[in-house]
């Protein structure tokens, strides 16, 4: 257990010093890209700076999450305040859900009257865009965070931006050497759709977590069936499994037993063989009498 904690510590150091470098670099190049937009005209270019935008907030949100995880749980908070990290998950599809909206409504306009836009410009933002983007999603990527939601929110809204960066690469070759502006409204489109669906699945996600669902790693029915394969135990009911965060799932559970079981030995080969095959890491046991009635179940 003393390695279980001190790995799931240097995760979290290492996601926490990854969204940081992410955030400033998110941040400063921002700034640029919306000028760049301004000045070449680029709808592509408009759009990308605003989901940056949504990604700046994004992995704000995400490094905030971390800071209040770290908060000891108390009398009002007794788990902590760790599922905050899932409230900023459920921020950030939000936020790419309306930035997407958004684009598309922006695009719709200008399919119907393209207007001038500045290739070699969009050329010279678009192509740093992409690299900075590259080099923010190889960080992430190394901070831990496949099985953080947190974390993988924060990733798909630099992927989202790194496909902005890519269609706006796109639509500037066919503005240059076609001059075809409504290459420029086209990317925006496909961007955003790709948004969108990355959006709609860190909020499907996170509301899951919210709603107490099960971990759809976790069979339940194959837990059951273990359980009942260990000498004493004769029932199993009341069963609960939910995740606290993406990475914490709890357990309880109500365990029939014969009378003459060793109690004990039953309760350490259940935690064990829940730790071993599913990393939980809180589970709750309540063991009970075959012989006696359970009034408070369902």
């Amino acid at each position: 257990m003393a390695h279980e904690h001190h790995s799931h510590n240097h995760a979290h150091n290492a996601n926490k010093k990854s969204l940081f470098l992410s955030f400033i670099l998110i941040a400063v190049f921002m700034v640029a890209e919306i000028v760049g937009g301004l000045l070449t005209n680029s709808l592509a270019l408009l759009s990308d700076a605003g989901h940056m935008f949504s990604d700046a907030v994004a992995l704000g949100l995400s490094l905030a999450a971390f800071k209040f995880g770290e908060k000891a749980a108390d009398q009002s908070k007794t788990y902590g305040y760790k599922r905050f990290e899932i409230l900023a998950a459920f921020l950030n599809g939000l936020a790419l859900i309306i930035i997407a909206l958004f684009i598309f409504y922006e695009a719709y306009h200008r399919f119907f009257a393209p207007p001038d836009v500045i290739g070699p410009g969009m050329m010279i933002i678009s192509v740093l865009g992409l690299l900075i983007n590259i080099l923010v999603a190889v960080i992430l990527m190394r901070g831990e965070s496949h099985e953080n939601l947190n974390m993988r929110s924060a990733l798909l809204h630099v992927f989202g931006d790194l496909l902005g960066s890519v269609g706006a690469i796109i639509a500037a070759l066919l503005i240059i050497f076609f001059g075809w502006n409504l290459a420029d409204p086209i990317a925006s489109v496909i961007v955003s759709f790709l948004v969108l669906v990355s959006g709609f699945r860190i909020l499907k996600d996170s509301i899951h977590i919210l709603m107490e669902g099960k971990p759809t790693s976790i069979d339940m029915d194959k837990i059951t069936t273990d359980m009942l394969a260990i000498n004493g135990v004769k029932e199993v009911h009341d069963l609960h499994i939910w995740a606290i965060t993406s990475d914490f799932t709890a357990l309880t559970a109500h365990v029939k037993v014969t009378d003459d079981a060793d109690r004990e030995s039953i309760l350490t080969q259940i935690e064990k063989y829940l730790q071993s095959n599913y990393h939980l890491e809180h589970s709750t046991i309540q063991l009970e009498s075959h012989s006696k009635q359970c009034h408070h179940c369902n």
